[in-house]
């Protein structure tokens, strides 16, 4: 395996595989936008209610897609994706969006959700990179202002998870039922950081600027475990740590979006800082490797608890952490580990009879189909995203 025939294998099966997928499968020509979910056996689901993070992530998806291959199709589903986003998830009367609507495009869930609202500008402004649309970059502004509005906390510091419909208190703020419910979690801050980071490439703003700097130092300087280089996941208000919970592939992942925030901003001192953090954070992340070249899930040192399965999203951030060590850091070892688990994915992962790829692959290599083909959380992003970042980084 070398790097160019890496690129072509990726590029094929976006192409081939993964947008046709969503585009032939999942187009609710029926009530609007994209379906809710596919069941891991394939099965459509067409009642089933439609999540702002999947649909948020589509438009990225298909937005990122375009500006790479331009090809009209992928526009087409990245103007279908932007208009439901703006249509029916945007909330007209409080700002923010809805976490998720009915199968016909009613506000069902109105909590905001910071990390979905995340999402959302992250697909708006990738939207209007590909294309210079002024309305997908004015609603990504608009939510921008929601979330330094409604969830900054200047006195202490980051991010609150979510609040009501009208940006009050919530009691629940838990992104998903496996999650603690603390007011500063990694995962939100990782997916502000994102977004921001890709609305500062097409709207140069001081506010975002000085913003985008401030997560990446709440990154290095509070969510980093200085000791074991993994990131701590769940904080109270006063960033106080309660939990011991290692989750590898947002390790992996962490360490390539602040390393591109970083790269993003140009800043040479703010670099000097984050980059050989980039390199810890990616080796504890490493701890995680398995001899088959996938990384395992998560585990939970004080309870001698480990989920090994191989998920989807996990092996995709496993292999652009690594390429971006080999990019940056002359790592060939760390290239190697890409490869490998590359070849696991394509032995294990994509479904090449039913299109798409398996939410896990578990320890025994059975396959899991219990799990979303197509969902609420199972979305094209990163694997669409592992394929177009190997393609820009070599092309």
């Amino acid at each position: 395996m070398d790097v160019k025939n890496m690129r072509k294998e990726m590029e094929e099966e976006l192409t081939a595989n993964i947008l046709p997928f969503w585009m032939n499968r999942m187009t609710d020509e029926a009530n609007g936008g994209f379906y809710g979910r596919i069941t891991g056996t394939g099965i459509l689901m067409p009642e089933t209610e439609k999540g702002a993070v999947l649909n948020a992530r589509i438009l990225w998806t298909f937005s990122a897609a375009y500006r790479l291959l331009k090809k009209e199709e992928y526009l087409s589903a990245a103007t279908r994706a932007k208009r439901y986003v703006i249509d029916h998830f945007y909330d007209r009367e409080f700002g923010g969006v809805y976490w998720s609507l009915d199968c016909e495009g009613r506000p069902l869930d109105t909590k905001k959700q910071i990390y979905a609202i995340g999402f959302a500008i992250y697909g708006l402004s990738e939207y209007h990179r590909a294309t210079g649309d002024a309305e997908a970059l004015e609603y990504a502004v608009r939510l921008f202002e929601d979330i330094e509005k409604h969830s900054f906390d200047p006195v202490k510091n980051g991010y609150c998870e979510a609040l009501t419909r009208q940006w009050g208190e919530i009691a629940d703020m838990r992104l998903s039922d496996k999650d603690e419910n603390e007011r500063k979690t990694m995962n939100t801050h990782l997916h502000i950081l994102e977004p921001y980071a890709n609305l500062y490439r097409v709207w140069k703003d001081d506010r975002l600027k000085k913003q985008l700097r401030n997560l990446i130092e709440l990154f290095t300087d509070r969510i980093l475990n200085p000791e074991t280089g993994h990131l701590e996941l769940f904080f109270d208000d006063n960033w106080r740590s309660k939990y011991r919970i290692v989750s590898y592939g947002h390790d992996i992942e962490a360490s390539w979006l602040i390393h591109e925030a970083a790269l993003i901003l140009a800043d040479k001192t703010l670099l000097e800082k984050v980059e050989p953090l980039v390199e810890f954070i990616a080796a504890a992340a490493g701890e995680g490797l398995t001899p088959d070249g996938a990384m395992i899930y998560e585990t939970f040192p004080d309870r001698q608890k480990t989920d090994t399965d191989r998920h989807w999203w996990v092996q995709a951030e496993n292999v652009v952490g690594h390429v971006n060590l080999y990019q940056h850091f002359e790592d060939e070892v760390a290239l190697r580990k890409a490869f490998h688990c590359w070849d696991f994915i394509k032995k294990h992962l994509i479904d090449k009879k039913n299109g798409e790829w398996h939410w896990s692959v578990r320890a025994d290599g059975t396959v899991n189909t219990e799990d979303d083909k197509a969902g609420f959380w199972k979305c094209p992003y990163h694997n669409g995203r592992m394929c177009m970042e190997i393609m820009e980084r070599f092309s």
